[in-house]
């Protein structure tokens, strides 16, 4: 039987636009009417949950913490893959005091039996799913670095999953986590946004998929943050996509789901930000570690 798809999610009490530490934020515009953004976001985040559950998947919600406004983001908290959970060690001072209240909720996730391994990367900054992306379909990490993961985090993801990485480094401060403009999706395409990788990702990139199974976003499908969405099964949950992408997913046999999530576009995060998938396992089969495509950014 297979496991229900299980997402962890922050509560969004804490969250606010209040530092710039991506091309995204706009501390400005939130400043403007605090109140009605926090409400706005609250709606929001409500129906990310409600999209996830109607798509079969189960939610699981911890507090954020206050003055930590972007723990609402919790992909960037760890890498998960069979059980085991790798913590982020964040670049930003601004986000650093995330650390240790995450550190608490992943043992109190360990505790209550959904983890079996917690520990974190050493030595480096990574910054979780965000810029581990795991492809079932192809078992192995995509794995980016750039603007807030450094390149020798990759080995760490290796050495600690025992899975194959492939690292894809970013080449804009805009496009800062791999998440932002890089999706696998379950039939084995890849969505993506060309600009935002490097000459040595997209190589990486054609050398491990087929022409048709190539998906490129345009600059508004990534500027309206559609290229960061979770695919659950033939769903696909992302912030309010053009008909032209909605009509591209469709075609391919996707059901596609779009939620108004422009308070957390304007710090930089979509649906994937948004959401750490727990349940995800390898192939029972494991192939050796290894990191593929030694590119640097």
């Amino acid at each position: 039987m297979t496991a229900q798809a299980t997402y962890l999610m922050t509560d969004p009490a804490h969250y606010q636009v209040a530092y710039a530490i991506n091309p995204w934020m706009k501390p400005g515009v939130w400043g403007a009417d605090p109140a009605a953004h926090l409400g706005a976001a609250t709606n929001g985040w409500r129906a990310l949950r409600g999209a996830l559950e109607a798509a079969g998947g189960k939610v699981i919600a911890i507090p954020g913490a206050a003055g930590q406004p972007d723990m609402v983001f919790p992909a960037n908290a760890a890498v998960v893959l069979d059980g085991k959970a790798l913590l982020a060690r964040f670049r930003c001072p601004e986000r650093q005091g995330e650390e240790a209240p995450l550190a608490a909720a992943f043992d109190g996730l360990r505790r209550q039996g959904l983890l079996t391994e917690v520990a974190a990367i050493e030595g480096c900054f990574h910054e979780g799913a965000g810029d581990a992306i795991w492809d079932a379909a192809r078992g192995h990490f995509w794995v980016g670095s750039g603007p807030r993961s450094s390149p020798e985090a990759a080995d760490q993801i290796a050495a600690f999953f025992g899975r194959p990485v492939v690292r894809i480094p970013l080449a804009t401060e805009q496009y800062y986590h791999l998440d932002t403009c890089f999706c696998p999706l379950s039939g084995g395409e890849v969505l993506y946004y060309p600009p935002a990788l490097t000459g040595a990702a997209l190589t990486a990139l054609y050398d491990r998929t087929r022409p048709d199974q190539r998906l490129e976003a345009d600059d508004e499908d990534a500027e309206a943050f559609c290229v960061n969405a979770v695919c659950l099964g033939r769903t696909i949950i992302m912030a309010e996509p053009r008909p032209r992408l909605r009509a591209r997913l469709t075609e391919r046999g996707y059901r596609v789901i779009g939620v108004d999530l422009a308070e957390f576009i304007l710090s930089g995060g979509g649906a994937f930000c948004m959401t750490l998938r727990l349940d995800l396992t390898s192939a029972a089969a494991a192939a050796p570690a290894a990191t593929l495509e030694l590119v640097n950014p």
